[in-house]
């Protein structure tokens, strides 16, 4: 049995496979995922699970050099907006209009979503190296 955290077969799989610059998107309820993007569904109901508890996972298994979220998150839901502040002291954050966020979930990996409920919980992390 697995040691980590990420318990979820498809999570740990796609993390496995990605290289360096490689895409990763976690996303709230509503964000639209494109058609050709794999899609790895955790929402249950409203809030379950949410973006932060989902993020916190994923980071346990994947080493990140950049994240992108939209610029919106800032105003709209500042309390995930800190948290994720929090997550990425030191790694590069990129902010894109929440337009531009959605054209570039079409080159992640695969699309995370959750049951989160709350506006611009989205993001996008950029796989780095660990070495």
């Amino acid at each position: 049995m697995k040691k980590t955290k990420v318990i979820n077969s498809e999570i740990s799989y796609t993390i496995s496979k990605m290289g360096h610059t490689n895409t990763l998107t976690i996303g709230d309820c509503g964000l639209p995922i494109p058609e050709d993007v794999k899609r790895i569904d955790l929402a249950l109901t409203h809030n379950v699970p949410t973006f932060i508890q989902t993020l916190d996972v994923v980071l346990d298994e994947l080493c990140v050099e950049e994240v992108v979220i939209a610029e919106e998150i800032e105003e709209k839901n500042v309390a995930v907006y800190e948290e994720i502040l929090k997550r990425f002291k030191d790694i590069k954050i990129l902010k894109v209009s929440h337009e531009e966020f959605k054209k570039l979930t079409k080159e992640s990996k695969a699309v995370v979503r959750t049951g989160e409920c709350s506006p611009y919980a989205n993001i996008i992390l950029k796989s780095g190296v660990v070495f």
